[in-house]
C-alpha cells in the first residue's frame, strides 16, 4: 500500500492515517505550522518531517529515548540549521557539508538538504521477509541549470517487531555529465552517563584524529579546558569511551573524524553501550561513507552523543573536503544509496555485535 502525502492533510489534530499489523501511523502539525507523521510499533515509535528535510525528529524504544537534549521542543519554518536544531538524525550535503570553514566556501552550514522542503513525501506499508513494516520516504529534486541537478530519496523504514530504523537515501544524478556530492548523516543520541563507546576501529591516534577547534565566543578559562581534554583524548582516544567520566569535557563540543573498519560486507558498527547492557546502535556503508565523524556537545542546554555520523569527507567544509581528495563524483545518470541502521537493541544484540567488532578489528 502507498498513501501520497498532502499538506491539506495535516491539522492541529493527530489523526490516524493508517493501521498495518501492529503497526499505525498517525499525522499532526506542530504548532509551529511543520507536519509531522509518527510510525508506530509495539515497541516504540519515531517522528519524521516528510515535507521538511525528511527529518526524524523524535524516536523512543522501549520506553528509552534516543534523541539528544535540546532547547528545540517543536521544529521551526526555517532554513537556517541552528535555528531548528534538535532532531534525531538530520541528511546534509549535497552541494557541500559541514562547516564553511574557508572563505571559498559558499554553502550553508552541512549544505542546502537539511531543512530544504520536498516536492513528494509518501507511506509505504508492505511486507517482506523480515516482515511487516511501514516506510515514510520522500523525493527532493534539487536542479540549477548549467550546473546540477540531482534528486534525493531518502526513506525511513520501521518493521513491526523492531526497534532500529532503516534508513536509505538515493542520490540520483539526472544531468548526463559527472556531478561532484557530500553526504554526512547527522544522528544525534542522547549521552547516558555509565555508558561505554564500542565501535569497529583501532582505538589509536592513527585511526582517530581530534579536532582541535575552539569558537573565539568561548570564555578564556573554558577554551583551556576543552583544549587540555583535546590533547589528552588526542593521546590516548580510550579516554572518552566512558560516558560522563570525570574529567571529561565537552562544552561546547568536540569532532573526531575515525577511520572505521567494516565487515566482510564494508559495514562498520558503533554502540553506545548502557549502564543495563542495552545499547544505542549504528551501522553504516564504509564503501559509499568512508568517514565516520563523531560530534559530542555536553553542556546546560544541548546535551548530545554523536557516537557516529557517517560521510563521504570530514565536516569542515566543501573547499577543505576538495583539497583533501575527500569530495566524490557520481557519473551522468549514475545513483549511490547511502545506508544506516540506527536505533536501540537488546543486551543479547549488543553482546552479539560487541564480538562482532572485536572480531573485525582484533
Amino acid at each position: 500500500m502507498k498513501i501520497n502525502l498532502k499538506k491539506e492533510f495535516f491539522g492541529d489534530r493527530e489523526f490516524e492515517l493508517l493501521t498495518h499489523g501492529d503497526m499505525k501511523v498517525t499525522a499532526f502539525k506542530y504548532s509551529t505550522g511543520i507536519e509531522a507523521v509518527k510510525v508506530q510499533n509495539k515497541r516504540g515509535y519515531f517522528i519524521l518531517l516528510p515535507f521538511k528535510g525528511q527529518q526524524i525528529w523524535r524516536a523512543e524504544f522501549d520506553n528509552q529515548p534516543l534523541v539528544m537534549k535540546t532547547s528545540f521542543e517543536e521544529p521551526f519554518p526555517t532554513l537556517e540549521y541552528l535555528k531548528t536544531y534538535g532532531a534525531f538524525l538530520v541528511h546534509c550535503g549535497i552541494c557541500g557539508m559541514g562547516v564553511a570553514s574557508s572563505p571559498e566556501d559558499t554553502h550553508p552550514q552541512h549544505g542546502e538538504i537539511p531543512n530544504v522542503e520536498y516536492q513528494k513525501a509518501y507511506i509505504i506499508a508492505d511486507e517482506d521477509e523480515n516482515g511487516k513494516y511501514i516506510s515514510v520516504c520522500g523525493e527532493y529534486d534539487y536542479n540549477v541549470s548549467f550546473v546540477k541537478h540531482y534528486v534525493f530519496n531518502p526513506q525511513c523504514k520501521l518493521y513491526e517487531n523492531e526497534t532500529v530504523l532503516h534508513v536509505d537515501s538515493e542520490l540520483t544524478n539526472m544531468r548526463s555529465t559527472p556531478m561532484e556530492y557530500m553526504y554526512l548523516c547527522h544522528i544525534n543520541f542522547h549521552p547516558v552517563d555509565g555508558g561505554e563507546l564500542v565501535y569497529s576501529a583501532k582505538y589509536d591516534k592513527e585511526h582517530i584524529k581530534v579536532f582541535k577547534i575552539i569558537g573565539d565566543n568561548v570564555p578564556e578559562e573554558q577554551a583551556k579546558k576543552l583544549a587540555d581534554f583535546m590533547d589528552k583524548v588526542q593521546e590516548n582516544p580510550a579516554l572518552h569511551h566512558k560516558v560522563g567520566a570525570q574529567g571529561e569535557c565537552y562544552d561546547p563540543e568536540i569532532c573526531f573524524a575515525i577511520n572505521y573498519d567494516g565487515d566482510e560486507n564494508g559495514m562498520a558498527y558503533t554502540m553506545q553501550k548502557l549502564p543495563d547492557g542495552r545499547a544505542f546502535y549504528v551501522s553504516h556503508d564504509t564503501k559509499t561513507m568512508p568517514v565516520g565523524v563523531r560530534w559530542i556537545s555536553r553542556g546546560p542546554d544541548e546535551d548530545s552523543m554523536g557516537m557516529v555520523l557517517p560521510a563521504t569527507a570530514e565536516h569542515l567544509g566543501y573547499t577543505k573536503a576538495k583539497k583533501a581528495g575527500m569530495v566524490k563524483t557520481i557519473d551522468g545518470k549514475g545513483k549511490i544509496t547511502f545506508s544506516v541502521v540506527a536505533g536501540l537493541i537488546e543486551k543479547d544484540c549488543a553482546d552479539k555485535v560487541e564480538s562482532k567488532i572485536n572480531e573485525i578489528t582484533k
